[in-house]
């Protein structure tokens, strides 16, 4: 006999997945008891929310589903921040949670939450177990729904009864079988064929590239693509990666908050390649931002994002690494016009500003831009959202690594939790934060998973004691009436780290900041850097 307990762990471990973020709690301890003894790591955060942006992080590091447990009612509740943030990121994780027993829902008792229903809004699917002997296909089902199509979040909720009955043997299946869920991967050949038509007779084109080029694991192809038809390309934020920052033909992130060259660009192509991008608000403010001339090829493998923000001629619906091999095969020797590329060159040049800097503070985004250099190739950086975040978009210079953020739903507090998530996935990578004073704020508690598990994470506050972008929202349309945006009553960071054990230091200057940051490259331990920034620096 083998309880459903025993089945869950058996279930992960049958996928592979070697550690789960989590906390414990009475509706799922009977899983807690049997993952004991297995070869999974559990990795305690000290509040749900975090446990999801770990399971983030990882997964979008080890191009596997993270996994986050909860308990039931306010832990299952805690989740659902963090389950969001990876809907509109498209990040598969799963969320298990455990729940009051069957015969007792829907009669509010203790700690009971319908997570179910709470959670509709923001996942790709939920499951609310009923039958012990369904966990082996539930569990195969959510992680195939997670990692196929538009990736994303999937939610079991089990009650502590179906964890606790026991069945005669376990038995996982070897494939899933879901009426009407086949996610379309291969792209339409007619559209693909006008799609190359298209590009071949443009004169100003322009690929567009999102997170689902990064999610695909076609990172290498595209650079390939956009080498050998010399077509520039910007990305949106959470494309930050997809080319190293340095590329000739790459011009950086587009939008409110973007270069002024990729933004100059996107509106003067006359075809625009967008591959695996929504672009909302952020990116494309209005469709005024592109020219009406210009044609635009969407390639998404989810057909509810093509044209549901700018008007698109040619929708592809598919995966990115199959529509982009057939682009491949058949783009020929064409390449962009070089008076093209060297506007854009241009462009590059004129528009560049070098950032002030003031007497007794860190410059940011000079900082940030050196940043780079300072850390081994293939570092993984994770920004916060605010200020920090737009000063990391745009200004570091990925090679080989990964950017991490969250760009859908713009989470605070993401980023300590998401690089716990990284480093566990990539333990030998650099991991670096950069948060602001009010997104560290807001997941500090995690400097307790970060010392207690020994993870060698750089973070760098930047602190400018305001909540930075409301801020400039308040300079900008509220005549400078800063409403509940000055941080006043912060605490000593520097004590905080030392209360944690965690070496730290502060700096006043760019200099002694880099001086600090070269000493601390090599070392395997955690370390905080604190950095007073003049606080009315602008997000660009």
């Amino acid at each position: 006999m083998i309880s459903g307990a025993e089945i869950m762990v058996k279930c992960l471990e049958a996928e592979g997945v070697n550690v789960v973020f989590g906390y414990p709690g009475a509706a799922i301890c009977p899983f807690y008891d049997k993952l004991y003894n297995s070869s999974i790591k559990h990795v305690l955060v000290r509040e749900e929310q975090n446990a999801a942006h770990a399971a983030s992080g990882y997964a979008r590091c080890s191009d596997r589903p993270g996994v986050c447990v909860a308990t039931s009612g306010p832990g299952a509740t805690n989740l659902i921040t963090g389950i969001a943030t990876a809907y509109t990121d498209s990040i598969p994780i799963i969320a298990i949670t455990g729940q009051v027993r069957s015969d007792l829902l829907g009669r509010d008792v203790f700690q009971e939450a319908d997570i179910t229903g709470a959670c509709e809004p923001f996942v790709k699917h939920s499951y609310l177990v009923n039958k012990t002997e369904d966990l082996p296909r539930v569990f195969k089902e959510a992680f195939h729904i997670a990692s196929t199509g538009r990736k994303g979040p999937v939610l079991i909720d089990i009650p502590i009864d179906i964890q606790e009955n026991e069945i005669e043997e376990f038995v996982y299946p070897d494939e899933v079988n879901i009426i009407g869920y086949k996610p379309n991967t291969k792209g339409h050949a007619i559209q693909v064929k006008r799609a190359l038509e298209t590009i071949k007779s443009s004169k100003r084109p322009v690929i567009v590239a999102g997170g689902g080029v990064l999610s695909s694991g076609i990172k290498p192809k595209f650079q390939l693509f956009a080498d050998k038809t010399k077509i520039p390309v910007i990305s949106t934020m959470m494309g930050i990666g997809v080319m190293p920052s340095d590329h000739e033909m790459y011009l950086g992130m587009l939008g409110t908050h973007g270069r002024a060259v990729a933004n100059r660009a996107l509106h003067e192509a006359d075809v625009v390649i967008v591959c695996g991008a929504r672009l909302g608000d952020r990116a494309v403010a209005s469709p005024h931002q592109m020219s009406e001339n210009t044609t635009v090829i969407h390639i998404d493998i989810d057909p509810a994002e093509i044209g549901k923000n700018v008007k698109t001629e040619i929708p592809i619906v598919g995966d990115m690494k199959n529509v982009l091999n057939a682009l491949l095969d058949g783009i020929g020797d064409y390449e962009v016009l070089p008076e093209w590329n060297a506007t854009v060159k241009e462009w590059k040049k004129e528009l560049h500003k070098e950032p002030p800097t003031f007497d007794g503070y860190v410059e940011p985004r000079t900082l940030v831009s050196h940043l780079s250099a300072m850390f081994r190739s293939k570092a993984i950086l994770v920004a916060d959202v605010g200020q920090n975040q737009i000063w990391c978009a745009n200004n570091f210079r990925i090679r080989e690594g990964r950017f991490l953020t969250t760009g859908g739903m713009g989470t605070m507090g993401y980023s300590i939790p998401a690089a716990v998530g990284a480093k566990f996935a990539r333990p030998k990578r650099d991991v670096i934060v950069i948060c602001g004073d009010g997104s560290f704020q807001m997941s500090m508690n995690e400097l307790a998973t970060i010392a207690g598990n020994n993870l060698g994470i750089k973070i760098i506050i930047m602190r400018n004691s305001r909540l930075g972008m409301v801020r400039e929202l308040q300079d900008k349309h509220y005549g400078k009436r800063h409403s509940a945006t000055i941080l006043e009553g912060d605490p000593d960071f520097l004590k905080i780290a030392e209360a944690y054990g965690i070496d730290h230091a502060e700096a006043h200057s760019n200099e002694e900041a880099e001086k600090i940051i070269q000493g601390i490259v090599k070392s395997d331990k955690p370390f905080i850097l604190v950095c007073d920034v003049y606080p009315d620096t602008p997000s660009i």
